[in-house]
């Protein structure tokens, strides 16, 4: 008999064993024993063995009263490591059965690599069995080994980049990539590299500063898998070091200074500042820069933000900002100046304050009327360095309204203070104001000038002084 491959017996049961609609017959608890029954005999290359399957091959039947074959195993690895059928779940050594005297060919596919089966078989009728033939004893191949060699780089951002040699195997059609964690005790599957010349993979989205092991299986067309190769250990790249000295300004105007110390990496790319307007709020990226400080301009006065930095490295790797923040706050306004004495006196107004800022350097009196049911007038009269105003630009009947404003150095103005009131009822007054912008020569004040012709017409009647003590 010539031998036959394995491929020849896996397609010629596959055709006989799928045309049988029916149930498989199993043995009967107590079959009758028919000597004269033809006994099971394989042939004499009757058994092909592979890493995970078994062919068989035994001589034709010609007795017309057989209609099958049983098959029995015997895991004999199992028995010699003395665990009992019972223990294994097995009731008997019936394994499965051929439906048809004419098949001749069985092909067990549940086998385990480098196991020892004893397998032996009996033919059957419609109302007995053969005698038992004598048991054959096959050992499956061990399984196949995987790659010889295999090599991880280290330190690479959120990546683990495995390579290895190819397997001299002509039959490998591709790796099996698994993975675990220290954490882990279970392998994953994590990708399959096709192609037995591909040697290399890379394994993406990884943590920060964490350990991987990495294994490598060798997979055959005919769905062999290999023994697992040697492990390699992979720790990704570490994240920048924290900005921990972060500090901002609180008395600069209309800007806010951020400073932090430098970091010392070799691979620093940039800084990038975050700023938010509560110290657990929503951040925003606001700049990236390579100096280890910013400016930040502002244009409100008394303004705060928190502030966070961090650092980037060339792998585009960005430290952690949120445990330091930095409070910065523009120059606040200067405090409002308080009306201390406000009087109607010769055909003048005059008016006296008092601050306790020592950040005032100047002041600016506010003057507003309405010069007609639809023109208003406001005038400001700037750069006042005493404590005290006069205005003698005033006409009888008019009313007047007054605020103050403290200028600092920085030409920052505070918020005015209360509005006074005044009723010209002096017959002494100027009768027509002069409307121009001129600076006083007594003070050197600076009048400035501003027409509304769209003045509000519900302005109250005021009484003739409203003088406010002091600002609440």
């Amino acid at each position: 008999m010539r031998l036959w491959t394995l491929a020849t017996l896996c397609t010629a049961s596959l055709l006989i064993l799928s045309g049988c609609g029916a149930k498989a017959p199993v043995p009967k608890k107590d079959a009758v024993v028919d000597s004269t029954l033809p006994i099971v005999t394989l042939t004499k290359n009757g058994t092909i063995v592979d890493t995970n399957t078994i062919a068989l091959e035994w001589a034709a039947i010609d007795d017309q009263r057989v209609e099958g074959v049983y098959i029995y195993r015997v895991e004999l690895d199992a028995q010699a490591k003395g665990e009992s059928k019972r223990d294994r779940g097995v009731k008997s050594d019936y394994y499965d059965t051929v439906n048809s005297r004419f098949s001749t060919h069985y092909l067990d596919e549940k086998v385990e690599p480098a196991t020892r089966y004893g397998y032996y078989f009996k033919s059957y009728s419609a109302n007995a069995e053969s005698q038992k033939s004598e048991m054959t004893t096959i050992t499956s191949l061990p399984q196949m080994e995987s790659v010889v060699w295999i090599h991880s780089r280290q330190s690479m951002p959120r990546s683990a980049k495995i390579i290895w040699r190819p397997h001299e195997n002509q039959k490998v059609k591709a790796y099996i990539v698994q993975r675990r964690t220290l954490q882990e005790e279970r392998w994953s599957d994590i990708a399959t590299v096709d192609g037995r010349l591909n040697a290399e993979f890379i394994d993406k989205n990884l943590k920060d500063n964490f350990t991987y092991i990495y294994r490598i299986r060798a997979l055959t067309y005919d769905g062999i898998i290999s023994k697992a190769s040697q492990e390699v250990t992979v720790i990704t790249k570490e994240l920048p070091p924290e900005i921990t000295q972060v500090v901002a300004s609180t008395d600069l105007p209309k800007k806010i200074e951020i400073n932090w110390k430098g970091s010392d990496i070799v691979d620093f790319l940039t800084y990038r500042v975050y700023r938010s307007t509560s110290i657990n709020g929503s951040y925003e990226a606001i700049i990236d820069t390579k100096n280890n400080s910013y400016t930040d301009v502002i244009k409100e006065d008394g303004k705060e933000y928190f502030y966070r930095v961090s650092t980037i490295d060339r792998d585009k790797l960005e430290s952690i900002n949120s445990n330091h923040t930095a409070l910065g706050r523009t120059l606040v306004k200067p405090a409002t100046p308080s009306l201390m004495d406000a009087k109607q006196l010769n055909g003048t107004v005059k008016l006296s304050w008092v601050t306790t800022d020592s950040r005032a350097v100047s002041y600016i009196v506010q003057k507003r009327y309405s010069k007609s049911f639809l023109e208003s007038s406001i005038e400001d009269f700037q750069n006042i360095k005493n404590n005290e105003f006069t205005d003698s630009e005033i006409e009888d009947g008019r009313t007047y309204f007054y605020k103050i404003f403290a200028v600092d150095a920085n030409g920052i103005k505070s918020e005015p203070s209360i509005e006074i009131t005044i009723k010209v009822n002096d017959k002494s007054a100027v009768k027509k104001p002069n409307s121009t912008v001129r600076k006083a020569p007594s003070n050197n004040v600076e009048k400035k000038f501003e027409q509304n012709n769209s003045v509000e017409s519900n302005i109250a009647p005021a009484e003739d002084i409203v003088i406010p003590m002091q600002d609440f």
